[in-house]
């Protein structure tokens, strides 16, 4: 009797210290889990890189740094963009001559995920020492593991599974601490488009000056030759003689002409 009496009064009592309690099935709404995070502190980490676009050929980017190498960059996401001259530019949109600038900050930040499940039950059976099965408040049962080393605490007492006995409720939790490292990586391409192409000269008027060929003036004409004047020593005496032989010839005629008329 007081051993059965006993074992009552340890049934009303929560086992504490249950805290690597293995849980080898899944859980139901029985289970109760809370997940804690503590992050530390970040770091970061600036890097600048340049170069100036030799060449773009559909989404891949060539492109020469400073240190004079030629930088193949395959398949640029269109979604990259580019801040150039304050305008988001694609790919696409760069122009051989321009110049870049990419700054990739990378945030490295620990953080320490905690969670804790607690579950809690009466345990229908046990097999110590790595085996319980509880029977859980909506009245199913669920087998869990027991880790080796694990303790309870029954009426003020530390106990390990074999103290465990059929009846006897009991809550259980397990701590589970998972470090992390979240890195986060920004990168921000800037830019300056290439100087536009100089504009073409200013036109300048073009005097075209066209040269007649002025003509000769016509020559002067030549002074008519003088009559050549006769030698003096010549005289009018031979025309004074044809005159008179040029009067004698037509008083001859008229002469004639009045004889035949007469005879007529």
């Amino acid at each position: 009797m007081n051993s059965k009496g006993s074992w009552s009064r340890v049934g009303t009592l929560l086992a504490v210290g249950a805290i690597n309690l293995v849980f080898a099935v899944s859980m139901s709404a029985q289970v109760e889990k809370e997940t804690a995070t503590t992050h530390g502190a970040s770091t970061k980490e600036v890097s600048v890189e340049s170069g100036e676009v030799v060449m773009v050929e559909g989404n891949d980017l060539i492109i020469r740094n400073d240190q004079g190498q030629i930088v193949h960059f395959p398949n640029v996401p269109n979604s990259t963009k580019f801040h150039v001259g304050g305008q988001e530019l694609s790919v696409h949109d760069l122009k051989p001559g321009t110049k870049l600038e990419r700054t990739i900050t990378v945030t490295t930040t620990p953080k320490l995920v905690t969670t804790t499940e607690t579950v809690t039950g009466t345990v229908w059976r046990v097999t110590p020492p790595t085996r319980v099965i509880l029977t859980l408040e909506d009245g199913t049962n669920q087998q869990f593991t027991i880790p080796r080393g694990t303790t309870f605490t029954v009426d003020g007492r530390q106990t390990d599974a074999n103290g465990l006995r059929p009846g006897m409720k009991i809550s259980a939790t397990r701590v589970v601490e998972t470090p992390m490292t979240v890195v986060n990586q920004h990168t921000q391409i800037t830019g300056t488009a290439p100087p536009p192409p100089p504009p073409p000269p200013a036109a300048t008027p073009i005097l075209i000056v066209v040269s007649r060929p002025v003509p000769a003036p016509a020559p002067e004409a030549a002074p008519a030759p003088e009559p050549e004047k006769l030698p003096k020593t010549g005289s009018g005496v031979p025309l004074i003689g044809l005159v008179g032989l040029l009067f004698l010839g037509a008083s001859f005629g008229l002469m004639m002409l009045r004889k035949s008329r007469f005879m007529a």
